[in-house]
């Protein structure tokens, strides 16, 4: 997979080479601008460009034409931005050929059950948020995809839709009436190639996530906790514990992230719209989108291929996006970093190998692994809770300053949350959640400490002013 978002990659090097070979053959390219299975590398023989003697295959084009026509007629029902249909046949069949279809077994699923049971009694005097599953469940890496995908339809539509659209929208109005036929066209093929990067992703975080909450949002239905057996065997190998206290702890940090999303309302919804202001960030460059409008050819489907795979129709990162960026970084280091206490206090004398689940879980998320790497492949941004470990700092000193019920009344409103600076100074946050706690306790006496302040700041203002 490639770096950019959402089907813009940058073109092969060798392939301007082929195009003008080709196009010294016979004068003409391929007029699909991609290739499909049984189409040979220089074109179909007998088409216009073949060599002089050549002969049609006839084999190959009708492969080649059905194939065309079985993709068009996938896009017919497309309604969004993305070929959500195609995205999921794309990672259901790649599970099935990996083995990912498998169920949980009867036993596996009274494993979870238990874990997650067991959790929530060790979290309960660690959190003031009460249980947030209604149910438990283990899933195979095929019903994360089914169970998740709704979810990645309200992240990835935003973010396609910009990068699909605002390239188009910034045509002058002469070349978007030319090439007004093949729009259409484009979008579908857009969306086809947007809904199969999204499914080889699935596919991928299938096989790696081990909870519904992995990768820090909630991605699956409200008030389910679920882990994914399978993926924690794997994920067990190597680590030198048991599997039985991995799955206990894993279980732990599922349950706590769903204490804190069943229980702060406004959080679920406040992560999912930040996603969606960076997409509404997103911006290209119209200078260079002028320049190719007057180069562009309508009549060519290859054209504009080359020319989204150019790299000049790539958004930039504009300053709403940053804006955003540094937002939803902070926000998933603050759910990370909570959850992070909560989990070692729940668990820390109770399993003897919970300090190195929670290193090696640090590294895992602060690092960002494949699964993160390829959420940035598909919207463009990464889910990297980089300071973590400065959250979990300041998480651990409201605990000590003001015990758990202090602490997690900060997630009572949003406008009371930590900021990116708070971050770098937990002891300052602290003394101020304090003193604006006393402030509600005794709105008088800070009413009087305003007016003080207020006559102080006169008193020391130059004459004159």
């Amino acid at each position: 997979m490639t770096d950019q978002p959402f089907g813009f990659s940058a073109p092969d090097p060798d392939e301007g080479e082929g195009r003008k070979r080709s196009e010294g053959a016979g004068g003409q390219q391929n007029p699909f601008g991609f290739s499909l299975p049984g189409m040979p590398p220089g074109g179909i023989p007998g088409l216009p460009g073949m060599p002089p003697g050549g002969s049609i295959d006839m084999g190959a084009l009708g492969q080649m034409l059905s194939q065309l026509g079985q993709m068009l007629s996938q896009s017919q029902g497309q309604t969004g931005p993305v070929n959500y249909d195609v995205a999921k046949q794309i990672a259901v069949q790649q599970l099935i050929d990996n083995g990912g279809n498998l169920n949980p077994s009867g036993q596996q699923d009274s494993a979870v059950a238990d874990a997650v049971r067991l959790a929530e009694l060790w979290l309960d005097p660690a959190t003031a948020l009460p249980v947030g599953a209604r149910s438990t469940q283990s899933w195979s890496a095929m019903t994360w995809v089914e169970q998740t995908l709704p979810s990645w339809r309200r992240l990835c539509d935003p973010v396609a839709q910009r990068v699909s659209g605002a390239w188009v929208d910034a045509l002058p109005d002469e070349a978007r009436q030319a090439a007004g036929p093949l729009l259409s066209m484009v979008g579908q093929m857009g969306g086809l190639a947007f809904g199969s990067q999204l499914g080889n992703a699935l596919a991928q975080l299938g096989s790696e996530v081990l909870t519904s909450t992995d990768v820090g949002l909630p991605l699956g239905p409200e008030g389910v906790a679920a882990l994914l057996p399978a993926n924690v065997e794997k994920f067990t190998e190597g680590l030198g514990r048991p599997a039985s206290e991995v799955l206990v702890f894993l279980a732990a940090r599922e349950a706590a992230h769903q204490r804190l999303f069943a229980h702060v309302p406004w959080l679920r919804q406040r992560l999912m719209a930040t996603v969606e202001e960076f997409a509404n960030g997103i911006k290209v460059d119209v200078a260079a989108l002028e320049n190719l409008a007057g180069q562009l050819d309508p009549s060519n489907p290859a054209a504009l291929e080359e020319a989204m795979g150019s790299g000049v129709l790539n958004p930039e990162h504009s300053p709403e996006q940053k804006a955003a960026l540094a937002r939803l970084e902070t926000m998933l280091a603050l759910v990370e970093g909570w959850v992070d206490v909560v989990v070692g206090d729940a668990v820390g004398d109770r399993l003897p190998g919970a300090d190195a689940l929670r290193e090696t879980l640090r590294r895992r998320r602060a690092s960002g692994g494949p699964a993160e790497q390829t959420f940035a492949t598909l919207v463009g941004l990464e889910l990297r809770p980089r300071r973590l470990r400065a959250a979990a700092a300041l998480w651990r000193v409201m605990t000590d300053q003001h015990g758990v019920t202090g602490r997690d009344s900060v997630w009572e409103h949003p406008d009371l949350m930590p900021t990116t600076e708070d971050l770098d100074d937990p002891l300052g946050f602290a003394e101020r959640w304090g003193q604006d706690n006393a402030d509600l306790d005794d709105p008088i006496a800070a009413i009087q400490r305003a007016e003080e302040a207020e006559r102080r700041k006169k008193d020391d203002e130059p004459e004159g002013k």
